[in-house]
């Protein structure tokens, strides 16, 4: 009896396995945070993962409670990118819709109007690195280990990092890691520009950084954010004119009225987000 019970309870373990959610959001007031949760396979992306991903990024999106979101993964690694496991399986067409789908989930994660902030830890490669790159900071494990290695797969990395890393760190320094699929640690990453910072808990920094953010006017917060965005795209002029714009958007709002009265009366404000 005791070995079936324990049969009983292997098989419902690999059951809950088989039936567990991909991706994860777990929220502590205005911060949300946003788990890759396959940590058998290295939080590798499949193209369910990706699916999950790109309706909880959608979610976020209009959820005016949220202010600062924070991207992590579950086990030994962050995220290692695409799944070749299932990749071995695909044709040409699904390679390519798998392609566009991680290009768009990322671009989405990139546009969302609340800071984002990712915490790596473990291994961050191809597309789990492009993920971080597409968020607006980056806290790392010291031991952790990343690179855009696509290259050694004879592909080139297609959710961004051609685009961002030369963004980020200069065309020259963004060659020679592209071209020669290293992977770099984490002071090394630091050193480049990549991450915000290093050190034992990334978690935890992530953590502080997003409710120091969360504190201030999260429309105000939403449109610093765009007009950054949009305006490093731009010239100088085109980009004060979405500066100006940008700023157009707040003077009505009760937030900014709320921060006046809140001075006066020399009490923190309590933004809405209205």
């Amino acid at each position: 009896m005791i070995g079936s019970r324990g049969e009983t309870a292997v098989a419902e373990e690999n059951r809950d396995n088989e039936i567990r959610d991909p991706v994860l959001v777990e929220t502590d007031g205005p911060v949300a945070m946003v788990i890759l949760n396959r940590p058998e396979a290295m939080n590798a992306l499949n193209f369910e993962t990706l699916v999950y991903l790109g309706d909880i990024v959608e979610d976020l999106r209009g959820r005016r409670d949220i202010r600062a979101v924070i991207f992590t993964g579950r086990g030994r690694a962050f995220c290692v990118g695409a799944d070749l496991k299932e990749r071995r399986t695909l044709d040409e067409w699904q390679v390519r819709r798998n392609v566009r789908k991680i290009r768009d989930v990322f671009t989405a994660v990139e546009r969302l109007p609340q800071p984002t902030i990712a915490a790596i830890h473990g291994y961050a490669f191809g597309g789990g690195f492009e993920l971080a790159l597409a968020c607006d900071f980056r806290f790392a494990a010291e031991e952790t280990v990343m690179g855009l290695t696509e290259t050694s797969l004879a592909i080139i990395p297609g959710a961004g990092g051609t685009q961002r890393l030369p963004r980020l760190i200069g065309p020259m320094r963004a060659k020679e890691l592209i071209f020669t699929a290293r992977r770099i640690r984490a002071p090394e990453a630091y050193d480049l520009g990549i991450l915000t910072g290093f050190g034992s808990d990334p978690v935890a920094e992530a953590r502080r950084l997003a409710k120091e953010i969360a504190e201030n006017g999260p429309l105000a917060v939403a449109q610093a954010k765009f007009a950054i965005d949009r305006g490093l795209d731009a010239s100088l002029a085109t980009g004060l004119e979405i500066e100006s714009s940008a700023y157009e958007v707040l003077i009505p709002t009760r937030d900014r009225v709320e921060a006046l009265e809140a001075f006066k009366e020399k009490r923190p404000p309590r933004f809405r987000g209205e």
